[in-house]
């Protein structure tokens, strides 16, 4: 029966989001059930494209990822895949209508990483972050708003920049990795091994603008998704806080974390707010 290998899927793509992120894992669980599923679906074919680009060094990481992709294609015209990740993603696809533009953008920046180590220009800077994370955030409003077009496009803008500050945000604090890891520079214009105060700061202020305009978005959103992204929203402005606050010198030899009490303590309070009406 299809409909048991789809629970194994989901089953599979609950347990990588659980397994690779904690703190993404502990928002969606404040979504509510009707979508809470498909998020999980979301996040595991995107973090299992971002594993082969990432991870996999001993491996031949270009046939890896073409393979993935020719997988992908099948899965979605298909609507079964036996990688229960993309069978899962499919159904999500397919379910919510999710646009094939959204799924090749976020491709081609993953295919950047195999072959890309620098980014000279805030042209390609903003390229790359859009296939990486903005449509990532699409992809997840389009199963917020199921099937509301107007609502998707009037929510559109804001669900980009609260990706593009994610994604900035995980730039920052992985400095460390990113440059000595994988020798890759996100950020333009900017010397990483002399990385200043100055560098820093201008770089945090683009973060706290992109912020400010994703909450106008967060506050409209539909009650089903609205506690899960505004607790995923306060965690990673904590971290920026917390990133803020370390000299540049130190981000470059460390990762910047969340300590669990604090983690504790936001979702409380995020709760609180969101049980008064206060969103």
């Amino acid at each position: 029966m299809k409909a048991l290998f789809d629970t194994v899927s989901f089953a599979c793509s609950v347990n990588v989001t659980k397994a690779y992120s904690t703190s993404f894992s502990s928002a969606v669980k404040m979504l509510a059930p009707s979508i809470r599923q498909d998020i999980y679906n979301i996040y595991g074919f995107v973090r299992f494209a971002d594993e082969i680009v990432d991870s996999f060094h001993d491996y031949d990481k270009e046939e890896l990822f073409r393979k993935f992709e020719i997988e992908l294609d099948d899965a979605i015209k298909n609507k079964i895949s036996l990688n229960p990740i993309l069978n899962s993603f499919q159904h999500t696809v397919n379910r919510h209508h999710i646009k094939r533009e959204l799924i090749d953008a976020f491709m081609k920046s993953m295919k950047l990483d195999l072959e890309k180590q620098e980014y000279k220009t805030t042209k390609e800077y903003h390229e790359y972050i859009y296939g990486s994370a903005d449509v990532v955030g699409l992809m997840c409003l389009m199963v917020f708003v199921n099937g509301d077009e107007k609502k998707y496009n009037d929510l559109k803008d804001s669900a980009m920049k609260l990706g593009s500050a994610f994604q900035k945000v995980n730039f920052l604090r992985d400095l460390k990795a990113d440059f000595e890891g994988l020798n890759r520079t996100y950020f333009p214009n900017t010397d990483l091994t002399k990385l200043t105060e100055s560098s820093k700061k201008e770089i945090i202020e683009d973060i706290e603008n992109d912020f400010k305009l994703a909450y106008e978005g967060i506050l409209r959103l539909p009650i089903e998704a609205k506690f899960g992204v505004y607790t995923a929203y306060r965690y990673y402005k904590r971290l920026l806080t917390r990133l803020k606050a370390t000299p540049s010198a130190e981000i470059k030899n460390t990762r910047i974390r969340v300590p669990n009490y604090q983690k504790a303590e936001l979702l409380a309070r995020c709760y609180v707010k969101y049980r008064l009406n206060l969103l």
